[in-house]
């Protein structure tokens, strides 16, 4: 075996010097997550030669496969092969061509085994099940996670992959989403059901996921009819790379806070509302973490300095946050290092996340962590925590501190500081600023408009004029597939319909937009409540936002500088916020209102980020165990 493999070698030395071949090579290498915990990959390896001679080409595609642990196997594929030779056998073109394969499959085991090393793979296995909790004293109906609720905590780091198996154990369809993963190349994972058949009852489905390329504090959701009313969420923590420097010193402990408004009634009653006209009651309280007033302990030392990631998973009203006698100083939004401006209360909407850092340097007793309801119609619900120093003297003194007024023009402003930390690295090792996103030409401007109209003597919410409703194939499987009628590509428009003359309509509304394409996208709020609208797939920055009707004067305002990037905006009542973005994510992404009412009557749509391409270097191919329902089963 050692004297054929000289003999190889020797044969290639021979090809390479009587054949003048001027090669040259082109490596890439894409990263494709399977079921069952595999990490895969493709290789396609192209050699190319000048020469007048015809080309010796090798049609059919030459594959090896090499493993390396923890359940990661990488595929080496030669896929084409034409090589031109000039005076040369075609016999020594194969032997050519055969220890090229085999000198590359050397160098990616290198390259893999090193690479390994940095990322990991995490494997989860979930069931899903009700339970009774009664978070505020009244039992109800609860989705739990292996028995918890909250779910789980995904704690992981920078393009760890994540292979999440989700057994469901509901008489009815679930799914779950992941609020702020981008979902690189991926919207097969996305788990909303513009993507993704649901799991059926006793079914189950393998999420893999990769954090591509993404720091920041995020959360999980369940996507389906009411089912986020009843719980099935939980936390995502995307920590930086050892070797990426991040813009603080690592804090003494990283805490999770999940707040939201909660309703005592079970997500079925709730459904029920909603499906006969009706408007959700108000929230009958507010949760932290799954639990109701002071239920919840955070043991601080005194002198050190904590990270707390704050989100907002409620249904549908703004919170506020404020630590009693401690200022909060804010580090990172929806994966973006801000500047570390300070706050003694801070507003956050829904769909939001955000992590700010708290210095026990006060006097060592028990303080209250408190979260308020913000810009409701009815009385402010206010819920709190325990900040404990573990050598705590005494009780929180009261009354807990009290959140801002009501005033719109506070929460603008604040909004209005959040700024990007230019010099700051994100997950990768060059700084945020590096990006320069107000020194690029946009292509194309799309305004969207948020409305509640009354369709078939029924309350509904509209986007352009379109309520959206879903369909039993989904549309990422419809596109696919190519099935007709499933939607209409472009049946909503870039612009509101002008004093809504054309009236409204319920179908699947799915926008089309162009792979690479810079987008201004403009969010218009006409109503008297705050919307939140959340983008699948993306982050984008926040170039402004301001109270009264937008006009294109109004980007003389924009800030085109230092604003955050973030996946969820808030667009305050009367006003409008605007967001630069770079599709440069092909797939079908849900675009949606945040509240959770709004989004399940209609105001959502689906924008087709599409690449004529067609290749795995702009989108993964569907998954193997992709689950197939309407119109797509037989496909």
């Amino acid at each position: 075996m050692a004297k054929l493999v000289v003999l190889i070698f020797v044969c290639a030395l021979v090809c390479s010097a009587s054949s003048r071949v001027l090669v040259e090579q082109k490596q890439k290498l894409i990263n494709h997550s399977t079921d069952a915990g595999n990490a895969a990959g493709l290789a396609d390896e192209k050699w190319a030669a000048s020469s007048n001679m015809p080309p010796v080409t090798l049609q059919a595609p030459l594959v090896g496969s090499v493993s390396f642990g923890s359940g990661t196997t990488v595929e080496v594929c030669l896929v084409r092969s034409d090589v031109r030779f000039v005076g040369v056998s075609r016999f020594f073109a194969v032997v050519h061509s055969i220890v090229s394969f085999l000198f590359c499959k050397t160098i990616f085991m290198s390259m893999f085994m090193r690479t390994n090393k940095m990322r990991k793979n995490w494997f989860f296995t979930w069931n899903i099940a009700y339970g009774d909790i009664s978070p505020l004293g009244v039992q109800k109906q609860g989705i739990l996670i292996n028995g918890q609720f909250p779910g789980p905590e995904i704690d992981c780091v920078t393009n760890d992959n994540l292979v999440i198996n989700v057994f469901n154990g509901l008489p009815e369809p679930f799914l779950i989403s992941w609020n702020g993963l981008l979902q690189r190349r991926n919207s097969w994972q996305d788990g909303v059901h513009g993507t993704n058949c649901p799991i059926p009852p006793g079914g189950n489905f393998t999420y893999v996921l990769q954090v591509k390329d993404q720091i920041g504090s995020y959360f999980y959701f369940p996507s389906l009819a009411f089912h986020k009313s009843a719980g099935g969420f939980g936390g995502i923590k995307i920590l930086s790379r050892s070797v990426i420097p991040v813009p603080f010193p690592p804090p003494a402990g990283d805490f999770t806070i999940l707040a939201g408004d909660w309703f005592n009634a079970n997500h079925i009653d709730l459904q029920a509302i909603l499906d006969s006209g009706g408007n959700l009651p108000s929230p009958d309280g507010l949760l932290i973490n799954g639990q109701g007033p002071n239920r919840n302990t955070f043991t601080v030392e005194q002198g050190k300095t904590y990270r707390f990631r704050i989100s907002n998973v409620g249904l549908a009203t703004s919170i506020n946050v404020r630590f009693q006698g401690h200022a909060m100083t804010l580090v990172e939004v929806e994966g973006s290092h801000t500047v570390q401006n300070t706050y003694s209360s801070l507003d956050i909407h829904l769909g939001q996340s955000c992590s700010v850092l708290i210095t026990a340097d006060q006097a060592p007793l028990d303080y209250y962590i408190v979260v308020s309801t913000r810009f409701s119609s009815s009385p402010a619900l206010t819920t709190s925590a325990i900040l404990h120093y573990s050598n705590s003297a005494g009780s929180p003194m009261e009354p807990p501190p009290e959140g801002p007024s009501e005033e719109i023009e506070w929460s603008l402003n604040q909004a209005k500081s959040l700024r990007w930390n230019l010099s700051a690295s994100g997950s990768r090792p060059n700084p945020q600023g590096s990006y320069h996103y107000g020194m690029i030409n946009t292509t194309r401007t799309i305004v969207l408009a948020n409305s509640a109209p009354i369709i078939n003597n029924k309350q509904r919410f509209a986007v352009n004029g379109v309520s959206f409703i879903g369909s039993e194939t989904p549309l990422k499987l419809a596109d696919y597939f190519n099935i007709p009628e499933v939607f209409n590509l472009g049946n909503i428009p870039d612009m509101p319909n002008s004093g809504n003359s054309g009236g409204y309509s319920l179908q699947p509304s799915v926008m089309p937009a162009n792979f690479r394409d810079y987008v201004e996208i403009v969010f218009e709020n006409d109503e008297d409540f705050v919307q939140s609208w959340h983008v699948d797939g993306y982050s984008f920055f926040v170039v402004g936002m301001e109270v009264g009707q937008w006009t294109p004067e109004s980007r003389q305002g924009y800030n085109l500088r230092d604003t955050i990037a973030r996946c969820t905006v808030q667009v305050y009542p009367k006003s409008w916020s605007a967001i630069y973005v770079t599709l440069d994510n092909v797939g079908m992404w849900n675009i949606r209102s945040e509240n959770w009412a709004r989004q399940y009557l209609g105001q959502q749509l689906y924008l087709r980020v599409y690449s004529p391409a067609n290749s795995w270097r702009d989108e993964y191919p569907i998954p193997s165990n992709a689950i197939l329902c309407g119109r797509a089963v037989g496909h």
